[in-house]
């Protein structure tokens, strides 16, 4: 089996590269778990000098580099570019900070002294998916190497230059060789990644069937894992929100990375009282969604990643429509070349239709009836996922006290769901466990060492 690299707009193959063989992976880990050994030695400001070269090379190639994500999985160059420059954002992050969230935690006792001191694990598995290419992959990486980790990267099949060049980048900015290594495997093969002794920890962000399968494995190994899976982010819109304003961050959310976003707006449930309001300035705002080349900057989506992911998608609406749901815009497939999918608007979506119940990754919104706030967070929480959530209202105590009841990792008042390196990042349910960023991030994979001197 082959990575292979093709253009979702077009259909054509790029490049192909072969998987390694067992005795490859073995070689490679064997690798990374020797430089590990000095790399957990070295001193902070080394780590942050190697850190910040990695953030002035992703500066530096962000035209570049977008491109490739483009040619790849077929994100729009214009999202492409503030992809990477959020790579290098985090990168600086932790370069300036890792220091401060991992010094000693004094702590008084009956001893002379007691303190915590957090020490790294040592090598990380990290499996990342294809919709954020660059920054899934730092967004773990950054604090996993300035803790003192090292990598190794089992990357999406379908992004295998995006992944070789991760690790060019690496290098270049000056991480000793194997700190950070890419390799081609298929996704049988990660059980026996895994089960290596070297492997310390593995943190995955992808689906929520496969999370369940890897922190199966790790868990009969005793080995740490962080889950960040799928999600279906309800986005509340009360009666006295401002309704233009959340028709555009809504649809914003959603069109995300053409729809293929773990935390894009999913569900739009909307208070009875301005439903016809917010329905129709939605479908005329989505109606001015430009899809077309990733490569042209005027374009707001570019094809799906995937011809495979673009079927799935349009089956999930057409079971929706079948079972009920009314399709106010698009919802047919272009007869054009590429895997695109248009611009959906899907109105009276209830549960026990695919798009309340499952998590619909592409340019789809579902629009759900509530007759009050209360039935609102029902609707919300009546799902099985649990990564975001925001709501929208010009009393902001009253939306401080729904994000109380909203089962989800984070909630976001008058704006749409995003991640920044300050803030933690995780969901709850089977929206996965653990947290990234912030410096709950750094410690998820740390050895919390207690020391008590008598």
């Amino acid at each position: 089996m082959s990575f292979v690299s093709i253009n979702p707009a077009t259909g054509r193959i790029s490049k192909s590269y072969e998987t390694l063989t067992l005795s490859q992976i073995d070689t490679t880990l064997n690798k990374v778990h020797h430089a590990g050994l000095e790399w957990k030695n070295t001193l902070f400001p080394q780590r942050s000098r190697y850190m910040n070269n990695i953030a002035g090379i992703l500066k530096d190639r962000a035209d570049e580099l977008s491109r490739l994500m483009a040619q790849e999985m077929g994100k729009p160059v214009g999202e492409g570019r503030a992809e990477i420059l959020k790579c290098a954002w985090v990168c600086e992050y932790y370069a300036n900070n890792a220091e401060q969230f991992l010094k000693d935690e004094m702590i008084g006792t009956d001893a002379r002294s007691s303190y915590v001191r957090f020490d790294p694990l040592g090598t990380i598995l990290a499996i990342m998916p294809w919709n954020f290419p660059f920054w899934q992959v730092f967004r773990c990486a950054a604090p996993a190497l300035m803790a003192g980790n090292t990598i190794v990267l089992k990357h999406a099949l379908n992004v295998p230059e995006c992944a070789l060049e991760i690790e060019k980048m690496f290098l270049q900015a000056g991480f000793p060789d194997a700190c950070f290594k890419s390799m081609f495997v298929e996704n049988k093969i990660v059980d026996y990644i895994i089960q290596n002794p070297v492997i310390k920890a593995v943190t995955l962000t992808g689906s929520t069937r496969a999370g369940k399968s890897v922190a199966a494995k790790a868990g009969s190994l005793l080995k740490k894992t962080v889950m960040e899976l799928g999600g279906s982010d309800p986005y509340i819109i009360l009666d006295d929100a401002d309704i233009e304003s959340a028709v555009e961050i809504c649809v914003k959310s959603r069109m995300l990375n053409s729809g293929q976003s773990c935390i894009a707006a999913k569900r739009f449930i909307v208070d009875d009282a301005i439903r016809n309001d917010f329905k129709e300035l939605f479908v005329e705002r989505m109606k001015k969604i430009k899809m077309g080349d990733p490569f042209d900057p005027d374009v707001n989506i570019g094809p799906l990643a995937r011809f495979d992911l673009r079927d799935v998608l349009e089956s999930q609406v057409k079971k929706s429509i079948e079972k009920g749901a009314k399709c106010l815009l698009g919802g047919v497939v272009p007869k054009s070349a590429g895997a695109y999918y248009p611009p959906t608007v899907l109105n009276d979506v209830e549960k026990g239709m695919p798009a309340f119940d499952q998590e619909l990754f592409g340019p789809v919104a579902a629009l759900i009836s509530a007759a009050d706030e209360t039935e609102a967070v029902i609707k919300a929480n009546d799902s099985a996922y649990g990564l975001g959530a925001a709501v929208f209202t010009k009393d902001i105590e009253r939306a401080e006290l729904l994000a109380k009841q909203l089962e989800s990792g984070c909630c976001f008042i008058n704006d749409f769901v995003k991640s920044d390196p300050r803030l933690p990042f995780g969901g709850v349910k089977e929206s996965g466990y653990g947290r990234e960023l912030s410096h709950y991030g750094i410690k998820e994979f740390v050895n919390i060492k207690t020391v008590y001197v008598k």
